[in-house]
């Protein structure tokens, strides 16, 4: 499909928005945290402000704002950022997922409107963030005595805000961090044939690999779907941010794996090798890669990789969108992991579509 059909379906998909996100915003109004999934009709917030996802509602808003400047959506993301401010006071729930948190809710907030505090904000995001790098080349994931060697593949999506870090303050620090990281990921989470570990544990003290764990997965040594599609996305990120071919060559076998494994419907099961039934799906993964494969498209020009990232958005939207009102979400098969076995809406499986749509309308500037 030529550029322009694509850009005339974003311009589609816009229009959709444009009716179901206010009344999405209005349903947030009536919860004291900030949207996580939906029931009975209404959104349901996570209890802990710490939460994970907790940035992507706002970064949804500022997305919408970027598309249509309209001021309800940046005065929705105001009003997020400033609950999230609650984690910072928190601070024992942090863990190494403030990238998510705060990279593409308050550093696009900045980008777009030059705020201060949200600058602040994401810097103070990067600092956290930093503390928690092992010297042995890894960061640390989680909280919690026995998983202090733990790293996981969804921190290449975090190291954003190391490099923002290091462009804004002109310190290498931060960036250092990130491409230790995203080295040791490469050399030790990316399979031969182009698939992803979840989890690998590390020895704190000497960096020894002592097991890798199929995580959110069907089961150790599978392919989790949304996985390798951070995989895919992470290292454009690094790509993007540094130049190097290495990390361009990986984020290449690792799209080329996943469009082998879900070519046949462009519908991202949970596990990409896990058995058809039960059929566990997940829209997150498909947008996700989507948004990966378009930056893998803007560094090559390749087309397979855009065509690619199309086919996940117009399968998704067509199989899975409720642009009803009878729901403030949008994507009805999200997964947290294969072993819960259920669909629901997510934040994120709203956001890496309303982001992609945002790319293929053309102009993009919100870049992680």
């Amino acid at each position: 499909m030529s550029h322009e059909a694509q850009r005339l379906w974003a311009q589609q998909m816009l229009e959709k928005l444009r009716v179901k996100m206010p009344h999405g915003v209005k349903k947030a109004q009536e919860i004291a945290g900030i949207p996580y999934t939906v029931q009975d009709g209404n959104w349901l917030a996570k209890p802990s402000i710490c939460w994970w996802t907790n940035g992507f509602w706002p970064a949804s808003m500022v997305q919408m704002y970027d598309m249509t400047g309209d001021e309800l959506y940046l005065n929705e993301a105001r009003r997020a950022e400033e609950l999230l401010d609650g984690a910072f006071r928190d601070y024992y729930g942090l863990h190494h997922d403030v990238g998510f948190m705060w990279r593409i809710a308050s550093g696009f907030d900045w980008q777009l409107t030059g705020d201060e505090d949200n600058l602040k904000r994401t810097l103070l995001a990067a600092s956290l963030l930093a503390s928690r790098y092992n010297p042995n080349g890894f960061i640390r994931a989680w909280n919690g005595e026995e998983k202090t060697g733990w790293a996981i593949i969804d921190c290449m999506m975090n190291l954003s805000v190391l490099y923002f870090a290091s462009e804004h303050t002109h310190d290498p620090r931060f960036s250092l961090i990130a491409q230790h990281h995203a080295d040791t990921v490469q050399r030790v989470f990316i399979r031969k044939d182009g698939t992803s570990e979840h989890i690998v544990c590390f020895d704190p003290m000497t960096g020894e690999v002592l097991e890798k764990r199929g995580g959110q997965g069907w089961k150790d040594g599978s392919v989790w779907s949304r996985g390798q599609a951070w995989a895919i996305y992470g290292f454009m990120i690094s790509h993007r941010h540094t130049g190097r071919a290495d990390y361009l060559k990986t984020a290449q076998r690792v799209a080329d794996a996943f469009i082998d494994l879900v070519k046949d419907d462009w519908l991202p099961a949970c596990d990409l090798v896990a058995p058809k039934e039960p059929e566990i799906r997940d829209d997150c993964a498909a947008g996700i890669a989507a948004c990966g494969m378009l930056e893998l498209y803007d560094a090559l020009g390749d087309e397979k990789y855009r065509e690619a990232a199309f086919n996940l958005l117009t399968a998704m939207e067509k199989q899975h969108a409720d642009w009803s009102l009878d729901t403030p979400a949008i994507f009805t098969h999200c997964t947290e992991a294969y072993s819960k076995g259920h669909h629901m809406y997510m934040n994120y499986g709203d956001y890496y579509f309303i982001e992609a749509v945002n790319r293929l309308l053309g102009d993009y500037k919100l870049y992680w």
